[in-house]
């Protein structure tokens, strides 16, 4: 099993990059943190093999702990490595975390391959796995916020950058002015 590749970008499209290691190319799918990286860098991924009868799909990690959360989201029924990746492709982890220990369905929806019901099923079957190892900062639902703000026109990655910076103990008045603050930066 691949668990680790060193290598130079000579290639991406929208869902992978081709990484140059001794001579051989490898497609590696990945999030957009890694998907954003300039051709010719060189990068280090934490991997993952998925073998299917018919095709070997190779997918990239920043951090071995993106590669845990990754592995932990493909127990969820109904969830296989490509809808975990774009799970992990919402935000950062910690975001995504919190997300799922406060009940917060409304980060899932807006991730492509992932609807109301599956959102509602990665929830409910990794609350309790990550209650006791992740402590929530006081993140309240953001259906509200997220919501506003798309209307507002800002784009999901920007609200999501956003998101990680705002006091989430005020109320959602106060929440959406601090996140117009930093968005109008």
């Amino acid at each position: 099993m691949i668990g680790y590749i060193k290598g130079k970008i000579i290639g991406k499209n929208e869902q992978s990059v081709l990484l140059e290691n001794n001579g051989i190319g490898y497609r590696v799918f990945s999030t957009p943190q890694v998907l954003t990286q300039d051709i010719g860098q060189e990068i280090e991924l934490h991997t993952y093999l998925q073998v299917r009868e018919d095709a070997f799909y190779l997918f990239g990690f920043q951090s071995a702990a993106e590669l845990a959360f990754f592995e932990l989201l493909t127990t969820v029924s109904g969830v296989g490595p490509k809808v975990a990746l774009s799970v992990l492709s919402a935000g950062d982890l910690e975001l995504i975390k919190g997300a799922i220990v406060s009940q917060d369905a409304a980060v899932f929806t807006k991730v492509g391959g992932v609807g109301k019901k599956t959102a509602e099923r990665i929830i409910v079957e990794l609350k309790e796995k990550l209650s006791g190892s992740f402590t929530v900062t006081g993140l309240g639902k953001s259906d509200d916020l997220l919501g506003a703000l798309e209307q507002l026109g800002y784009s999901v990655r920007e609200i999501k950058e956003v998101l990680n910076k705002i006091d989430h103990t005020l109320p959602i008045e106060e929440k959406l002015k601090q996140a117009l603050k930093y968005l109008g930066k």
